[in-house]
């Protein structure tokens, strides 16, 4: 017969495991590039270089060589401080998964309330490549090309 003490302490330690194991579930490595992506498209409209920086790995290059980190980040604070504004609008993202790494394709409509010249507005396809950097899910290439 089990005595009481030993019967509340199993009961304990059942709820505890009950309570903790929850919180052991790791959001899924698809959801952290989609939610990834949303960010950069929300810090690109709120004109927040850090931000959009952010899941950028430190050797980003896009559309082959065009647009490194440095130049993305600047390119967005130019626009802030010029007072312009970027309205970004996400199509459905697609994720695949090519070994360790991730391919991300989507599209994306950018829009100004500025002084963008219009040739830089439009609907444009893109597919970007992750990657994992000690747990962080970075976005380290991307290209991208007008279809609109």
């Amino acid at each position: 017969m089990i005595r009481p003490k030993k019967t509340i302490l199993i009961a304990g330690a059942l709820v505890l495991l009950a309570l903790v194991l929850p919180g052991c579930r790791r959001t899924p490595d698809e959801t952290r590039v989609r939610e990834a992506i949303v960010a950069m498209a929300q810090a690109a409209e709120a004109g927040s270089a850090g931000d959009l920086a952010e899941p950028l790995s430190e050797d980003f290059d896009g559309n082959a060589g065009r647009l490194d980190r440095r130049k993305l980040t600047g390119m967005v604070r130019l626009l802030a401080l010029r007072g312009d504004h970027v309205g970004v609008t996400m199509g459905p993202v697609s994720i695949e998964h090519r070994g360790e790494r991730m391919v991300a394709t989507f599209t994306v409509t950018l829009t100004s309330g500025g002084k963008l010249l219009p040739d830089q507005m439009g609907v444009y396809q893109v597919e970007s490549a992750w990657r994992n950097e000690d747990g962080d899910w970075r976005c380290y290439t991307a290209t991208w090309k007008r279809v609109m």
